[in-house]
């Protein structure tokens, strides 16, 4: 696990290669095995494959999410309110669980933050995309994960460079530096 997390990058440029079904459908299987508070499971996903969707999509905020529309395939991550109240929270960890298994599958992955963005001055990312896939008002936009084969490539995270002065032990301000894991 630790070497999948120094290895995962967030990747912009994607292959024009379509993601196999099957390795959609492992990805979705594991955003179900997602934990949430109280086993409450507010999120849901909307897996989207049409180039023209996503490149709509990529639009839903000004300029920061326009790498979505070489994505092949975009998994819209929207949570319901009213079935918990961290859903914020539970939405955020689906999220990272979309990232890391699409890693782990050869993929490569970069989230676009919705939630509290706005699409243009007077109307936020969340309406629009709500608005473009049809999604009921009571949910809320959290995320759009975009996948797909990396047609770039990044080195991992470099332990050496890891800000190991945010990890306290025992109370803040005791900093033990954490040996290498490899």
């Amino acid at each position: 696990m630790l070497d999948l997390l120094k290895s995962r990058r967030s990747i912009r440029k994607y292959q024009d290669k379509k993601v196999e079904e099957e390795k959609v459908d492992a990805i979705l299987k594991a955003a179900l095995l997602s934990p949430s508070s109280r086993s409450r499971r507010p999120w849901e996903y909307i897996a989207v494959t049409n180039q023209e969707v996503l490149k709509k999509l990529s639009q839903c905020r000004e300029h920061s999410s326009q790498f979505l529309a070489s994505a092949p395939l975009g998994i819209v991550v929207i949570a319901d309110p009213e079935a918990c109240d961290v859903w914020i929270e539970d939405a955020s960890i689906a999220s990272v669980i979309i990232h890391l298994t699409s890693h782990s599958l050869g993929l490569g992955s970069c989230w676009i933050q919705v939630r509290e963005r706005m699409h243009k001055e007077n109307v936020k990312a969340e309406e629009y995309v709500k608005q473009l896939l049809g999604i009921p008002e009571k949910y809320h936009v959290e995320s759009i994960i975009a996948v797909g084969y990396p047609a770039e490539e990044k080195k991992p995270y470099d332990e050496e460079k890891l800000l190991y002065n945010k990890i306290h032990r025992e109370t803040y301000g005791i900093i033990k530096r954490i040996p290498n894991i490899d």
